[in-house]
């Protein structure tokens, strides 16, 4: 009699055990953090915003993690022309699809205007929720500063600064961050830059090569979703 009471009295736990084994299995086997279960990973690219400080010599802060760069003055639209070669970029990668840019456009502003007083990546988070995104992509310029003079001959050469994230859209972090802050020098200023002059054509770059040059530089370093 003891025994049968005994076995029933195991029995609920051996099916806790068992079914605790499962999901743990089943936690294990998710994909690494951005991508889908399918292999796909969702990328919505939200639009690039342009950060200006109010006092132009003060520094600007990244309004995702807080880094402090440097700024300058940013030609307009130019946010629109660092976001075009960032998504050109990305379209290079296997296994990503891209949400349409302006519906990602459409959710975000739409939530950003219904949410001040929240953190960005919780915006951000939100909008990559109802885009059924795996991963959303913010970046911000600091400067854009336009080249004067010719290919060998400027008189002021181009200057660009920017950040770009990629955000898990399920807990908010930062799965890859590219920044990038040149302002382009002549070998004779700086000989440690003469692999970017050499790779820019040897000449004087206008902004938006600069800006070129270092979306490579950047991407670079990111191999993918997959760990």
């Amino acid at each position: 009699m003891f025994i049968l009471s005994e076995k029933r009295f195991l029995r609920p736990i051996f099916r806790a055990f068992m079914l605790a084994v499962i999901f743990s299995w089943m936690v294990l086997a998710v994909p690494a953090t951005g991508v889908s279960a399918d292999g796909i990973t969702r990328v919505a690219v939200i639009p690039f915003q342009a950060i200006v400080p109010e006092d132009e010599s003060a520094p600007v802060r990244c309004p995702v993690c807080g880094n402090l760069s440097s700024a300058g003055p940013i030609t307009k639209d130019a946010e629109k022309i660092l976001e075009e070669r960032f998504t050109d970029k990305l379209r290079g990668v296997e296994n990503i699809e891209l949400v349409d840019m302006d519906k990602a456009a459409g959710v975000y502003q739409r939530i950003k205007a219904g949410s001040f007083r929240k953190p960005i990546t919780q915006i951000i988070t939100e909008a990559g929720g109802e885009l059924l995104a795996d991963v959303v992509v913010a970046g911000f310029l600091y400067r854009y500063r336009e080249r004067i003079g010719y290919d060998y001959s400027a008189k002021r050469p181009a200057s660009v600064a920017f950040e770009i994230h990629m955000i898990s859209v399920t807990d908010g972090k930062t799965l890859w961050r590219g920044i990038f802050d040149k302002t382009q020098k002549s070998l004779m200023e700086d000989v440690f830059q003469a692999p970017s002059f050499f790779k820019g054509g040897a000449k004087w770059l206008t902004a938006r090569e600069l800006t070129q040059l270092g979306i490579d530089e950047v991407f670079s370093d990111f191999s993918g979703f997959e760990n």
